[in-house]
């Protein structure tokens, strides 16, 4: 941590009622290249003071924006995406720049966060309310979806452009103002787009952006102008967020932690499934929540173990922005140092190292965060390999004899994230879909993300809060729903006393 600007290294601005401002605080951190330890920018920890007048500019333009048509609204996420389109490589050379993630993977972390904003633009049809005509004589009842007022997200650093467009565009096309605390580790990218969506006609105050850690975080818990707040990060933080957001009278929702199976059943295609298997298990580093981490091999097909390992052993190790890098760089210092003592723990209580990489030569990157695919076998349940979210390039596998004995090893994982089986029997796959109890299942699919028609429903231990983040249930989540009773008498009827609880 640094407590000192240097004039040499730029800083990231916050943004409070349509304004780039520099923070007045005395602490900062660096943002760091993960493949070279370059510091790219300093990254404020906003005072308290910047975090009140961030909420209040929000409120501030919640008074005007609520009543601001719903195509107007649409308008500014129509010239969102195309914003977001012309600048993609930009904003994914820097994501890669201080995330470590390739090139190709940056540029698809932007893609899924512009699919929302293209289903933002859509709101018209999304936010549209309901109506019963005459449910007693002269009396229609509707409902109104409005917007609630300031929301906030937190945002992790494992996708720094998909999260935050997740959360602050369809929140501001439901007619909410908007506060964002990106990811410390990696704000730069969230930032361009966030000017991008000034440059898109966002007014002042509708959205603003404060940097900081846990002060911060509780002072978004906290602050009671704040209305609903929206999460994704680890289970420690998001339940933290949670309980103090709901114990302050928020709605909040969080998508934190899991543990990811992926069941493979004799009948898959072989071909097709080891390739879903590498790539859903090691790209991003295997730092995502949706990363298959855990193989379990059904009966026969666990002799198809030895070529997975070919698989991962093949994969590239480099620098994201090299060309043809398969796995970049983890994050921090302090993550590769957590996922090297995973892995040594891993072989302590007694599972099967079948490919190490924990000591890859990178040519030109000797400083940077690399750890190489990583792949266990024998892994049972109790071991920590198992037992916690590794958040790295590590690929724990099993073995079992039936669907049934899969399904059961599942379901017993407190996580709900996602889950997948590989097969080409419907009757297998559909008896894995009905019986599981995770909210994502993919079916040959190994990271079963859902398009933003739908809505991320990860569940159990993986998340918090009922309604999950963009598509339909987000709009429900964003927005109060307000049921409206109206009477309209003719000229000349005059209704009599009434004084039962019934409509006459």
């Amino acid at each position: 941590m640094n407590t000192t600007q240097s004039s040499t290294i730029p800083t990231v601005k916050l943004l409070i009622n349509g304004e780039f401002v520099e923070s007045r605080t005395t602490e900062w951190r660096d943002v760091v290249n993960p493949a070279t330890q370059q510091v790219l920018a300093r990254v404020p920890m906003a005072t308290a003071e910047e975090v009140d007048a961030a909420v209040a500019a929000a409120r501030k333009a919640f008074e005007s924006w609520r009543k601001t048509p719903i195509g107007a609204r649409a308008r500014i996420f129509l010239k969102y995406q195309q914003l977001i389109r012309e600048n993609m490589k930009e904003v994914a050379a820097i994501l890669t720049a201080e995330q470590g993630k390739t090139l190709p993977d940056a540029e698809g972390d932007v893609f899924r966060g512009l699919e929302v904003v293209e289903h933002a633009a859509n709101i018209g049809t999304l936010q549209l309310g309901g109506l019963a005509n005459n449910v007693a004589t002269g009396v229609d009842t509707y409902t109104l979806l409005q917007p609630i007022g300031v929301c906030a997200g937190i945002t992790p650093f494992n996708f720094p452009a998909m999260i935050p467009l997740w959360m602050f565009p369809m929140a501001i096309a439901c007619g909410n103002t908007f506060v964002l605390k990106p990811s410390e580790q990696d704000p730069l990218s969230t930032m361009r787009l966030v000017e991008l969506a000034i440059e898109a006609g966002i007014p002042a105050g509708v959205l603003n952006v404060v940097h900081g850690a846990v002060d911060v975080v509780n002072g978004i818990c906290d602050h009671p102008d704040i209305k609903a707040v929206s999460f994704v990060g680890s289970t420690r933080v998001g339940t933290h967020v949670y309980n103090r957001a709901s114990l302050a009278g928020k709605r909040a929702q969080c998508m934190m932690g899991a543990k990811n199976h992926v069941v493979v059943l004799p009948d898959a295609h072989k071909e097709q499934t080891l390739n879903a298997l590498a790539g859903a298990g090691f790209g991003a580093a295997g730092q995502r929540c949706m990363a298959s981490s855990v193989v379990v091999f059904v009966g026969e097909a666990a002799q198809w173990l030895p070529e997975l390992v070919e698989r991962a052993r093949a994969l590239k190790v480099n620098a994201g922005h090299e060309a043809g890098t398969d796995v970049g760089p983890v994050i921090s210092r302090a993550a590769r140092a957590r996922i090297l003592e995973l892995i040594e723990a891993g072989v302590q209580e007694g599972a099967t190292l079948e490919l190490d990489g924990r000591a890859p030569q990178v040519l030109g990157y000797a400083d940077g965060n690399f750890v190489a695919p990583t792949l266990f076998s024998g892994v049972k349940p109790g071991m920590r390999i198992y037992d916690e979210e590794i958040f790295g390039p590590v690929l724990c596998t099993l073995a079992v004899d039936s669907l049934d004995e899969a399904i059961a090893l599942i379901n017993a994982n407190p996580n709900g994230n996602g889950t997948g089986v590989f097969t080409q029997s419907g009757a297998a796959a559909r008896k894995f879909q009905e019986e599981i109890d995770v909210g994502q299942v993919g079916i040959n699919v190994p990271i079963p993300v859902p398009v933003p028609l739908f809505s991320f429903t990860g569940s159990r231990a993986s998340k918090l809060g009922d309604l999950g983040p963009y598509g339909q249930q987000v709009v429900l989540f964003y927005t109060q729903t307000k049921t409206v009773t109206a009477r309209w008498f003719d000229d000349g009827v005059v209704a009599p006393v009434n004084t039962t609880i019934s409509l006459k």
